[in-house]
């Protein structure tokens, strides 16, 4: 009897914890083949997340080389969908993983279809991830180094969310 109750003690937990999962994640990048093929070779580097209450997608790609990501920023920007903003950070990102940088982008559903932003949508750090239950947007995580402002050209068109400098919650 003394042995029961700590093993049926484990088994509830683990059944806890397994049914509270947020997300579920694939070390790959598993976007749509119709994004730009010059987004392919990034797949191995990127991770993808699924959740948290419904199957809203997030892909990660993280960079170590200043070149490679500049190469892929036109071509990341290509799949944002029109007027969906481009939200800039520093620091940790709970989808890139500890001292990574890079970009986030974050889609509604596989079986729901993205719409377009409409324009008189005020967008501002608030209100910008809310629109990820129906737009293609973008978190950029910017080092001054391998993702440097000074070096890539942010589109004219795009709402601008800039979150660096945000005081972190305890």
């Amino acid at each position: 009897m003394k042995r029961t109750i700590p093993v049926l003690a484990a088994i509830v937990v683990c059944v806890a914890g397994l049914s509270y999962a947020d997300y579920s994640v694939s070390q790959t990048g598993e976007w749509p083949k119709t994004w730009p093929k010059e987004l392919e070779p990034l797949r191995s580097q990127a991770r993808t997340l699924e959740g948290p209450m419904t199957a809203h997608q997030h892909f990660a790609i993280s960079f170590t080389k200043r070149e490679a990501f500049e190469a892929a920023w036109p071509h990341l920007l290509k799949v944002k969908s029109k007027g969906a903003p481009v939200i800039l950070m520093r620091g940790r990102n709970f989808f890139l993983g500890d001292g990574k940088v890079g970009v986030v982008v974050h889609t509604p559903p596989k079986d729901q279809a993205e719409k377009p932003v409409k324009a008189d949508v005020l967008i501002n750090a608030a209100n910008a991830r809310s629109l990820s239950a129906d737009a293609v947007y973008i978190e950029l995580v910017v080092d001054g180094d391998i993702v440097d402002l000074n070096r890539i050209p942010l589109p004219a068109d795009t709402p601008i969310v800039d979150e660096r400098f945000k005081e972190a919650k305890n």
